[in-house]
């Protein structure tokens, strides 16, 4: 049987799904049955007797939310394994947490990038994630998988689970989309808006969107005084700089702001409750993939069996139908339903070779230096 015939099986089982026709539990079970037969997927297997629960960190907020709803409460349906959630609103300020931590405290978290992958495993906390327990990395963009194998020499400590932009949020009601075609990144900059600016309180997208602002390439970024000079001038215009997506929601929503870098998920949700606020990417905006990414010291065998059941294509596109946020599954080779495709950032063809991504080298190499000089920069020096 082959990779195609696989799929096509797969295809037909997922539209009995939606048509109502099967229960989820079936639905699950037939999966496991067609991987038994074909190599498709594999049944879940029985966990280590000594293991009952696994530790997963995220983002918070809507994402969470749809974690939780679509995957972590019917994995522990399925399997009897519970997952325990937990919360962080930078990448920075978790790393933090798992450094001071003991080994297995914490086991599965949702980093966002390729910088912070090498991060990781630079600092020994990578795992080797044993892939013939997740055949579900079948249906994975390639491109996704490759950027993190090229980190690690070839193997895996995570899988790639979705992807999206840190672009440009505007209220309509004071912004027009005219306006935000022709300003781009400079809107940030606007003296006119004092007060009604905001941007996340993250060194590496205020260096980014000074990179844009000052005619620069965010991966090469040559004059980095005069990009300082920019994060210095939209601090000084800025109402506030945000820490989590709940807040930038809050911000938008009560129209305390009027424009701000955002995430694309976040934004997409704000649209989804009604309020009027666009959303764009500028050339050269921020594109990221996320993963799931295992822990040295962590329960494998577990993690691997709650990632595969992650990344089976019905759970990830409700999951990512929750998140507003498009899956890492590829669209060539799954059916990914009416809603994803309408997502900011989606890429149709599944090379994401429209979207500019941070180069983990040369970002994780100013690091030390230029979160340093950010912390400054925020106390207003």
């Amino acid at each position: 049987m082959t990779k195609i015939d696989n799929t096509k099986r797969y295809e037909r089982l997922r539209e009995r799904y939606m048509n109502g026709d099967l229960s989820r539990r079936n639905f699950l079970g037939l999966l496991g049955a067609a991987g038994a037969a074909y190599g498709l997927v594999t049944p879940y297997r029985a966990m280590a007797a000594d293991v009952t629960e696994v530790r997963f960190d995220g983002w918070g907020g809507v994402v969470s939310e749809a974690l939780r709803a679509n995957a972590f409460d019917p994995f522990e349906n399925e399997t009897g394994m519970k997952v325990v959630d937990g919360t962080f609103g930078g990448g920075d300020e978790y790393l933090s947490r798992v450094k001071a931590s003991q080994p297995g405290e914490y086991n599965i978290a949702h980093l966002s990038g390729v910088f912070d992958y090498a991060r990781y495993h630079n600092l020994g906390l990578s795992s080797e994630l044993n892939e013939d327990n997740i055949p579900n990395l079948e249906f994975v963009i390639p491109k996704l998988i490759d950027v993190f194998r090229g980190v690690t020499d070839g193997k895996l400590s995570c899988v790639p689970y979705d992807y999206g932009t840190t672009g440009l949020a505007y209220n309509r009601k004071h912004i027009s989309d005219e306006e935000m075609q022709e300003k781009g990144a400079m809107i940030l900059l606007d003296a006119d808006r004092k007060g009604k600016i905001a941007g996340w309180s993250d060194w590496r997208t205020r260096m980014w969107y000074a990179a844009l602002q000052t005619g620069q390439s965010p991966n090469d970024i040559t004059d980095v005084e005069a990009a300082w000079d920019a994060v210095r001038q939209h601090r000084d215009l800025s109402l506030k700089y945000w820490g989590s997506g709940a807040e930038l929601m809050s911000l938008l929503a009560e129209e305390e702001i009027h424009v701000t870098e955002g995430w694309s998920g976040r934004i997409y949700a704000l649209q989804e409750q009604g309020h009027d606020i666009g959303y764009m990417d500028p050339p050269n905006g921020f594109g990221w993939q996320e993963c799931m990414f295992v822990i040295k010291g962590s329960p494998m065998e577990a993690c691997e069996e709650l990632l595969n059941f992650m990344l089976a294509p019905e759970t990830s596109i409700a999951v990512a139908e929750g998140q507003n946020y498009p899956p890492a599954l590829d669209p060539n080779k799954v059916d990914l339903g009416k809603k994803i495709p309408t997502l900011p950032a989606f890429d149709p063809n599944g090379t994401l070779e429209n979207l500019t991504f941070a180069d983990p080298g040369y970002w994780n190499g100013n690091e030390a230096e230029w979160a340093k000089t950010f912390g400054r920069v925020q106390k207003g020096y």
